[in-house]
């Protein structure tokens, strides 16, 4: 399928997969922002990121945090809103703990952010030795609390909601645990006590493939899968599998113009600005040119303070009849009259005059050389 891009952002399709065994194409538009400063509004970057193919990781895949994941599931019940970056102490002055918050619309999420310390052994156990103060500290599922004891190596402990982390141990002794990093990362007000305790993963990135909730949405891959459904997709998957930010961390599709505030998330301090308003329409041509309009919606917004950014993804999809050789363009965004005109008369088009001489004299060139 030849995909025409009539944007300023980077796109791409993939083939998709209902659990029915029903057939997609999924367009996906990509458009990276600079976040702006107070009072102005966020333009394009000149520099626009990639589409994501595969899942990337701060180290070691399955045992250390996503920094993104692959830019082309099919289909999104809501919109993820992610966010990687750091805290950053008031004013640049060195402090032990500081709260961070992320609010997009009407979604709000908060925690502390502490500083450096370990598990100290005693005799018979174990304390916490201070937090040292920072001016800043990366915010990442690997500081946070979770991890893998691996105590015993025939029986590995993953924490469930995070097999990234540090802070947890189930099996380790009091002895063995000394020195061993406590998270940096933990609900507003709370403190981590017990190596083996439940608390909630504090971060704003994404949620590992398969740390809870996940699984549950990915279906049974049972006897019965194996012998009658594979390779399709098992009949009780859920596209909610597909939702990569933590579930307080997914909205509704937003629409543009909502309201992103960043609090302890940049050295400003607080920083707010809006997102912004793109209509993006996809028009599939089938065979015979006959056109069929969609319009992508905003799943997915990636915010990265660190780097002065965020990136915002547009996504949809069309059901296939048989194949995706019955589809064979597909064109995103806005297209000139122009465009079409020549496009209906089987011309090339030139958006200007300029780009038409030049056309003409490379032909001549490609003329005389031969």
């Amino acid at each position: 399928m030849e995909l025409i891009n009539a944007t300023k952002m980077v796109a791409g399709y993939t083939m998709g997969l209902r659990p029915d065994g029903r057939e997609l194409i999924v367009v996906v538009v990509k458009g990276t922002f600079t976040i702006p400063k107070a009072g102005e509004e966020p333009q394009l970057a000149a520099k626009q990121l990639p589409l994501v193919d595969a899942d990337v990781f701060t180290g070691e895949p399955g045992f250390s945090a996503t920094i993104h994941e692959s830019d082309y599931p099919p289909f999104k019940p809501r919109c993820d809103v992610l966010l990687n970056g750091s805290a950053y102490a008031p004013g640049g002055k060195p402090v032990e703990r500081v709260t961070v918050s992320l609010r997009v619309g009407s979604m709000t999420k908060s925690f502390d952010v502490v500083g450096k310390s370990k598990w100290k052994s005693g005799l018979l156990t174990y304390t916490m030795s201070a937090a040292e103060p920072f001016t800043k500290m990366p915010i990442s599922y690997d500081n946070a609390f979770g991890g893998v004891d691996k105590a015993n190596p025939e029986k590995l402990h993953f924490y469930p909601t995070n097999h990234a982390g540090v802070g947890y141990h189930a099996d380790t002794s009091a002895k063995a645990m000394d020195g061993k990093p406590l998270p940096n990362t933990v609900e507003k007000g709370k403190t981590i006590s017990s190596p083996d305790g439940k608390y909630k993963p504090m971060a704003f990135g994404a949620v590992g493939r398969a740390w809870q909730p996940r699984p549950k949405w990915a279906g049974t891959y049972d006897q019965n899968w194996l012998n009658d459904v594979s390779p399709f997709l098992p009949s009780d998957f859920d596209d909610r599998y597909f939702q990569s930010a933590p579930e307080e961390q997914q909205i509704p599709y937003p629409q543009g113009g909502e309201r992103i505030e960043l609090v302890n998330l940049t050295p400003a301090g607080k920083t707010t600005f809006t997102l912004p308003r793109h209509e993006m329409p996809v028009v599939f041509i089938r065979r015979g040119d006959q056109r069929e309009e969609k319009h992508a919606i905003i799943d997915t917004i990636t915010i990265e303070p660190d780097e002065e950014r965020f990136s915002v993804c547009w996504r949809t999809h069309m059901p296939l009849r048989r194949s995706i050789f019955e589809v064979p363009q597909a064109i995103i965004g806005r297209a000139s009259r122009g465009w079409w005109r020549a496009r209906d008369l089987g011309k090339q088009y030139f958006p200007s005059l300029h780009e038409l001489i030049a056309s003409k004299k490379q032909e001549q060139i490609e003329t005389a050389a031969t």
